[in-house]
């Protein structure tokens, strides 16, 4: 005779179109519990930001709970017209290895109707068997990469001539930014989208300074680029957070002179490093970032379902 198995506490999941403030703090408390645990936040600054605020269309929050105890988190976007939805999971540390992160999957998969693109950030071994496990593949490699901050070594930016370099305006400048955002990333499925909601959502950060948001206008005052900086306080780790050119500026040196500003303002601010993200696949942005100074510090992963 031989004792019985110790039975296993029950899982549940809950699919919601909006947390609670309540539900909320416990998810981001969950987030950065295992971030302390992997280095690097599993779910995206996009996804955090939409835990707060109420519903969002297209964006649903899968809670995974063990006798009342929340040991994990996902959260599916279906925004894209074309691509498939996106998705994000992570599960508590002290409750990995059981099985979690695969229901959480399969439970994605059901809500997307088995089509879905996932991200591994860090591209760490277990979200790399999770994906295969799930018959996913890998779709997309988003690089961070980094370089020291040394304002004598940042060249001086040589503004085109005709214009001007400003700070943002909270408020005045938010409709005039959407429109050059969305023309200059058309072509990106997450930056060109940005939505009035969206920014406000940043703006009301702690991390937001418009003084680190630079705008380059035409002398009729038109805006031809940008420059969005952020300082990451904790890490002492200032941020390219995004460059734009519109198309029709685009070749005349306005995004070189653009970085070069945002760099110099961080190294002014006496931040050490500075970081930002590209596509893999984007060779000739990771070739300026390189002849910046910029090397490849850690990769972030997208899988997908085969189409």
């Amino acid at each position: 005779m031989t004792d019985a198995a110790p039975a296993v506490p029950p899982r549940s999941i809950q699919t919601l179109d909006a947390l609670t403030s309540e539900q909320a703090e416990a998810v981001l408390a969950l987030i950065a519990e295992a971030a302390r645990t992997d280095g690097q936040q599993a779910v995206s600054e996009q996804g955090r930001l939409q835990l707060r605020g109420g519903p969002r269309a297209g964006v649903s929050h899968l809670l995974l709970s063990v006798e009342d105890q929340l040991v994990g988190y996902a959260q599916l976007e279906d925004t894209d017209p074309v691509e498939a939805p996106a998705g994000e999971l992570v599960v508590h540390p002290a409750h990995r290895g059981r099985g979690h992160g695969r229901a959480l999957g399969a439970a994605l998969l059901g809500a997307s109707g088995k089509r879905l693109r996932v991200w591994a950030h860090g591209g760490h071994s277990a979200a790399r068997h999770l994906a295969q496990v799930l018959g996913l593949t890998l779709f997309r490699e988003l690089r961070q990469m980094r370089r020291p901050l040394d304002q004598d070594a940042i060249a001086e930016p040589a503004v085109p001539a005709e214009v001007t370099i400003r700070p943002f305006v909270p408020g005045q400048d938010d409709t005039a930014w959407l429109a050059a955002n969305a023309e200059a990333f058309a072509h990106h499925p997450e930056q060109g989208a940005l939505t009035q909601r969206d920014l406000d959502d940043r703006k009301g950060e702690p991390w937001f300074d418009p003084a680190g948001f630079f705008l380059a206008e035409s002398a009729a005052g038109e805006l031809l680029g940008f420059h969005w900086t952020k300082v990451h306080e904790a890490e002492r780790l200032g941020e390219v957070y995004v460059v734009g050119v519109r198309p029709a500026a685009q070749g005349s040196g306005l995004g070189k002179a653009l970085t070069a500003i945002g760099l110099r303002h961080l190294a002014a601010l006496g931040l050490p490093t500075a970081m930002l993200y590209v596509d893999a696949d984007n060779k000739a942005a990771v070739s300026v970032y390189e002849r910046l100074g910029f090397t490849t510090h850690e990769t972030d992963l997208m899988y997908r379902t085969e189409t």
